[in-house]
């Protein structure tokens, strides 16, 4: 199709209609010219395609679909192709269903384990977070559907979320929230961004040229559409100028003028105009000449529920297990205890709500193999309510059983789109059970449906926790199919799990006051915040057991020292030493050893999956650039290496590192520095030009002062050479006009600033 040639043919009336939706759901058509409307539905973990006149929060009942787990789940399987599976069939289903955009994924930081949307959210990890989205749009975009990742940019908090402003600053931005979507938009190529309904700095995100523009498309070559978050639109005019070209849901026609008259008044260049409605039409195009033979047909909804199967229990991550407690054998009586046994919670409100076809609880998974399953509800779900009767009934079933199996988490009321939750609790009446029921139950294991970290009060009393996340429909057979060993847990966790909520980095500052939300914190988000106070968690970042065990060796790097402009070749060899076979996730991590700027301890910069049978062995490659080893210099406005060495640790969590091995790095961009009277002598000493220039000076104050080698060897000095190189790091020259008496000539010191500072 020739989208240009088309957009010649139209009024300006058209055009500007073009940029706005049908409905809720559609895009508008021009049939004077041919130009057929598609729609958009909400994901990403399924399908929640609804008719036109539904609503998009979900209270209208949309199509029957499959869901997968949520984000907070498949983030944990570190598994880059097992979430491009997951985006193939939501893609199938979007070809079946006559869908262009599907819209995800969402990759917005968790930075407070507070969010009301972290379920949805992948991780507290840009690279982790890039990964997984990268992985997730290629598979779906692999069927010729569209994806839109969101919500751009700083989105992190469900209150106030259409007025707030994300108060932060350029490098934090740079490091955690724009890389978040930065990998995954120059490597996954994503059709469309949604842009956040937020603030970011005082300027609404759907009216800010610096990101939809100047970094999103200039910088990063994103050349897809962007369109509002549904209802974002604050100044329609600003935001289309901006680069917001697609308003959703329908303005019914109130926008549709303003841009008209924006343009006829000259506020508002026609050529803007043309331009959103190319790349509308470009996207638009790029799905109906695509389009597969199979809309309206019936899809496989049992495969996939089989799939969802598969992926859920590739993500539940084992936090405990003492004694090997886990796998249980088929043939001894297990007490399965909690509510969720028989109706897990198994996804997220709001949006992303899945109207599922079907669903498996772990209770009816269980009776379907026949296995020596007894089963008490223990609590209510609709009420958090310490109901004596309740617990004590659960309370003899786990006595009289060999282990206990508790079914716990947050119920639907505790978390969703829309609003924040305000601590970290689990329900009372489920730790009291737990409590109560581990009292008299050697063997229990907990079982955790939630999309974000709770407290957990009884840790040291239970023997086992599995995490299973918000695993899907499929949860309660996959997580059969974990607690009996069929499947060897390998999930790792995608965030920190701290003691309490007030350990927590963005604590003092979340959620803001009034309208503003200031990221107080910085660059220390999750576990690089821990890492740097030397903070113990509840579980850190990246942690999760198997039922084998795993040994790493022989950590080679292929240089020992490289320029910021090289490639770093990394090995590691991983032997699975147990009895069963299982799948590891050995990570890397960077860490600079010795940094001017003020960084964290380690970053995750890469990792991989893989399976090993017993007493296999497998070498695992990195490949690390540039930007392994950088931080955001916003002098430079660039990413930047500092020469020196930096520290390369292979690990089984951000917590447990079993390999280190170091590598020196060149920077091969000099930051520009402009000296001045008010520079200090350890400042101009650490710049090796400047060290040039000023080592006499420095030799002659030494002499002055009767230092030398042998009356500093002697001790024989009121002044070491240790003392006046320590006064002189943060002394500014200035000062020597006073110190130096005659021996001070303002004129040469001023020659010797100039060509200090001539590049």
């Amino acid at each position: 199709m020739n989208v240009k040639q088309l957009i010649s043919q139209m009024t300006l009336e058209e055009k500007a209609g073009l940029c706005s939706g049908k409905d809720f759901w559609f895009t508008k058509a021009v049939d004077r010219l041919g130009v057929p409307s598609v729609m958009l539905s909400d994901g990403p973990h399924g399908l929640r395609k609804q008719d036109q006149k539904s609503d998009h929060l979900g209270v209208n009942e949309s199509i029957k679909a499959v869901c997968f787990p949520a984000g907070c789940a498949t983030a944990a399987s570190f598994d880059r192709e097992l979430i491009y599976k997951l985006g193939e069939a939501v893609g199938e289903e979007c070809q079946a269903e006559d869908v262009s955009v599907v819209l995800g994924p969402a990759v917005n930081i968790k930075r407070s384990p507070l969010c009301g949307r972290n379920f949805e959210y992948f991780s507290e990890d840009p690279y982790l977070t890039t990964e997984m989205a990268t992985y997730h749009i290629k598979g779906v975009q692999s069927k010729h559907i569209g994806t839109s990742i969101k919500h751009f940019l700083a989105n992190n908090q469900e209150h106030r979320r259409m007025t707030s402003s994300s108060e932060v600053d350029e490098r934090t931005l740079r490091e955690i929230y724009l890389a978040a979507f930065e990998g995954a938009v120059v490597n996954g190529k994503p059709w469309t961004v949604m842009c956040s309904y937020n603030k970011v700095n005082g300027e609404f995100a759907s009216e800010s040229r610096l990101y939809l523009t100047e970094i999103l498309r200039d910088e990063w070559g994103f050349d897809g559409y962007v369109v509002s978050d549904w209802g974002a639109v604050n100044d329609r005019v600003l935001g289309l100028a901006a680069g917001m070209d697609l308003e959703m849901p329908s303005s019914h026609g109130i926008n549709d003028r303003k841009i008209v008259e924006a343009v006829q008044n000259g506020e508002l260049d026609v050529k803007i105009v043309d331009q959103a409605v190319e790349r509308i039409l470009n996207i638009n195009y790029r799905y109906l000449e695509n389009r597969k033979p199979n809309i309206g047909c019936e899809w496989d909804k049992e495969a996939h529920h089989e799939l969802a199967r598969e992926i859920a229990a590739e993500c539940m991550v084992l936090l405990k297990n003492e004694g090997g407690l886990l796998p249980l054998a088929k043939d001894e009586s297990v007490a399965f205890i909690g509510k969720f046994a028989e109706e897990p919670r198994f996804q997220g409100g709001g949006s992303s709500h899945i109207n599922c076809f079907k669903k498996t609880s772990a209770l009816e998974t269980a009776k379907e193999l026949n296995l020596p399953i007894t089963y008490s509800q223990g609590y209510e779900v609709n009420q958090d309510v310490i109901d004596e009767e309740l617990i004590q009934e659960a309370v003899d079933v786990a006595k009289n059983a060999k282990v206990a199996v508790l079914f716990v988490g947050l119920p639907d009321s505790f978390e969703s789109e829309g609003y924040d939750r305000t601590h970290l609790r689990m329900p009372d009446c489920q730790n009291e059970l737990i409590k109560r029921v581990a009292a008299v139950q050697p063997n229990t294991v907990v079982v955790l449906h939630n999309g974000s970290p709770v407290e957990m009060p009884w840790v040291g009393d239970v023997t086992a926790i599995l995490e299973v996340y918000l695993g899907g429909q499929a949860v309660g057979a996959a997580t059969i199919d974990v607690l009996f060993g069929d499947k060897n847990p390998c999930g790792r966790l995608p965030e920190s799990f701290p003691i309490k909520l007030e350990d927590n980095p963005s604590y003092l500052s979340y959620v803001g006051e009034g309208d503003t939300v200031h990221y107080t914190e910085g660059v220390f988000v999750g576990y690089r915040y821990y890492d740097k106070k030397k903070m113990d968690v509840l579980f850190p970042f990246g942690h999760g057991l198997s039922y084998t065990t795993f040994a790493y060796a022989n950590l080679k790097l292929d240089k020992s020292t490289i320029s910021d402009t090289d490639e770093l070749k990394v090995t590691v060899d991983v032997t699975n030493t147990g009895l069963v076979s299982g799948k590891e996730v050995v990570q890397l991590y960077v860490s600079d050893c010795e940094s001017y700027v003020i960084r964290p301890v380690k970053e995750l910069k890469g990792f991989e999956k893989i399976e090993l049978a017993p007493g296999e062995t497998k070498t695992v490659s990195f490949t690390l650039d540039k930007r392994a080893f950088a931080y955001w210099n916003t002098k430079i406005k660039d990413w930047h290496v500092e020469t020196g060495e930096f520290a390369i640790l292979i690990g089984k969590s951000a917590a447990q590192i079993e390999l280190q091995d170091n590598v020196t790095v060149t920077g091969t961009v000099r930051v520009p520095v402009t000296f001045t009277w008010n520079s200090t002598f350890g400042d101009i000493m650490a710049d090796p030009k400047g060290s040039e220039l000023f080592a006499p000076i420095v030799a002659m104050m030494k002499k002055g002062m009767g230092i030398s080698e042998e009356t500093a060897a002697a001790g024989n000095s009121a002044v070491t050479t240790a003392m006046l190189e320590a006064m002189l790091r943060y002394m500014p020259i200035r000062v020597l006009r006073s110190f130096a008496g005659n021996r001070f000539d303002e004129a040469q010191f001023q020659m010797l600033i100039d060509a200090l500072n001539q590049e």
